[in-house]
């Protein structure tokens, strides 16, 4: 039976008085061109201490309204801002507003999918939130206990919007170190709607696709690379297709459809690549899913892929999606290495004029960078690449300032 209201522990209110910040010069430039952080060094004066979730007000050198954003006092990113320029009334109204021009947003996607990024953090208006979607039931993820004493009101927002079926929560990493903000709320905890007793199904471009929820990686699928995926069904006609950290086979069952003869789905997540085997098997009244060799192989990629040049297999497209290597500064050496590494690996199994698909989801690697790592280590191999596109983020993923970009992807021919 589904719950009538959301399943909430009781949590303190935001503190009515607002906390009132100066900051340095750097700081108000960048509030003034619009950037959603102010960091704990860039504060100069503060009226008062407060707890996540508190709204501060932050004002220029004159005393003039800036900007008024959520407190985390558990993070270097002390404020993430809500509303610049002008004085506003953060309320119940202004939230709402804030999530229906969302949505607005993700009407243009097509309308068979229905999993998807329904709002972005920063460049949707509401920092630190994401809010996905998978048919029916919706994912909140926090990255700052700044929004837990906001739960209450976003979720009786989301009911009268969306009227899902259900809403689960999943909290950021970092969080688990502050419990004293989490109030007792734990990572895949059911906010809202009917207990879930397994993966969810959703549509993305008519295929079917599973989603954990609660345990899933990021918030149970990669809805970021739809787009890219829908590409590699357009090549995939006949063609032999290695994809390279699969996770649950996104890149494979759109290979499949688009008519590959024969696809190797890589992973070391075992759960993963069964969930991989499950979608195939969602999707078996497509003529071109059902007729397609579809195999799995378990272990490291660095490993694996090795293993398939010494055994000198070919494949005609090569698909290689890596998690994040560098979420630090001191991690971007070590990540370009790693791309580098999989760029001469992934060559070595590419055929002649076949498709090398490289990509990385590493906000700290520049495009630049990340590109001409790609192109000198094929260079190095013998094997120099012949551009045919660079991609980036789809409508639901909007880039609304430079740290807020993370994903690219090279498709080339070599």
């Amino acid at each position: 039976m589904q719950n009538s209201a959301a399943n909430l522990p009781p949590i303190p209110s935001p503190n009515n008085r607002r906390i009132a910040l100066r900051i340095t010069a750097t700081a108000e430039r960048s509030i003034r061109q619009g950037h959603p952080w102010l960091y704990e060094n860039a504060i100069t004066k503060q009226s008062h201490d407060g707890k996540p979730g508190d709204l501060a007000v932050i004002f220029d050198s004159q005393r003039r309204f800036l900007a008024i954003g959520l407190y985390d006092p558990t993070s270097m990113i002390r404020v993430r801002v809500l509303h610049h320029y002008k004085p506003t009334i953060i309320d119940r109204s202004w939230f709402a507003q804030k999530i229906k021009a969302a949505a607005r947003i993700r009407t243009a996607l097509p309308s068979n999918t229905n999993g998807y990024r329904l709002l972005h953090g920063e460049n949707d208006g509401l920092p630190g939130l994401v809010i996905d979607r998978y048919a029916g039931s919706l994912v909140m993820k926090l990255y700052t206990p700044a929004w837990i004493p906001h739960l209450s009101l976003l979720i009786s927002i989301l009911l009268e919007l969306l009227n899902p079926t259900r809403i689960v929560l999943r909290l950021g990493r970092g969080m688990q170190r502050y419990p004293e903000y989490l109030y007792q709320l734990t990572d895949g905890v059911l906010l809202f709607g009917t207990p879930l007793d397994g993966p969810v199904l959703f549509l993305e471009n008519g295929i079917i696709f599973e989603a954990d929820l609660i345990f899933g990686q990021k918030t149970g699928f990669f809805l970021d690379q739809r787009e890219n995926r829908a590409r590699v069904e357009k090549i995939s006609q006949g063609k032999r297709v290695l994809n390279v950290f699969s996770y649950t086979g996104g890149f494979s069952v759109y290979a499949a459809r688009g008519g590959a003869h024969k696809v190797i789905s890589l992973d070391q997540s075992q759960p993963a690549l069964d969930a991989a085997r499950r979608n195939f098997a969602h999707n078996q009244t497509n003529a071109n899913v059902a007729t397609c060799h579809h195999d799995i192989h378990v272990g490291d990629a660095f490993d694996l892929l090795q293993n398939c040049a010494q055994a000198r297999q070919i494949f005609d497209i090569v698909i290689i999606d890596p998690p994040a290597f560098a979420k630090r500064h001191v991690e971007i050496e070590k990540a370009i290495a790693a791309y580098q590494r999989l760029t001469h690996l992934g060559i070595l199994l590419l055929a002649h004029n076949g498709i090398l698909i490289q990509s990385s989801c590493s906000s700290r690697v520049s495009p630049a960078v990340f590109y001409d790592a790609i192109h000198k280590a094929a260079k190095l191999a013998g094997r120099p690449l012949k551009e045919i596109r660079r991609t980036s983020h789809a409508l639901d993923h909007p880039i609304k300032f430079p740290e807020g970009e993370y994903l690219k992807c090279l498709f080339a021919s070599g």
